[in-house]
């Protein structure tokens, strides 16, 4: 996670680091979240992210909604934080953490 936490590390923090890791393994790395999000309806929001402009924003539930009740329940009790709290500091953090995983606007290949 070495590459991970140099791009991330700066604006995420320690602990968000492995959540942010998480739920990019969980759902396929950076274009499996893409896609998680324009599944969802959501596809224009996290286009901005990958894209070079502004970073649309995202709710809590707008996240609750993308990744799902459990697996949200499971990340909070690893993170030693409540389901409102993660996803406030995920709604926060996940655009910053994918417009840092794609540079120049493009999803990596893997």
């Amino acid at each position: 996670m070495g590459l991970f936490d140099g791009l991330l590390g700066g604006i995420v923090g320690a602990g968000m680091v492995s959540v942010i890791d998480h739920v990019l393994q969980q759902n396929g790395g950076v274009q499996g979240v893409v896609n998680q999000f324009e599944q969802n309806g959501l596809g224009a929001t996290v286009r901005s992210w990958v894209g070079t402009g502004a970073n649309q924003p995202i709710s809590p539930a707008q996240l609750q909604q993308v990744l799902g009740s459990p697996a949200l329940q499971e990340l909070a009790q690893k993170a030693g934080l409540s389901v409102p709290e993660l996803t406030a500091k995920l709604a926060e953090l996940l655009p910053q953490a994918v417009d840092r995983l794609t540079p120049n606007g493009v999803v990596p290949k893997s």
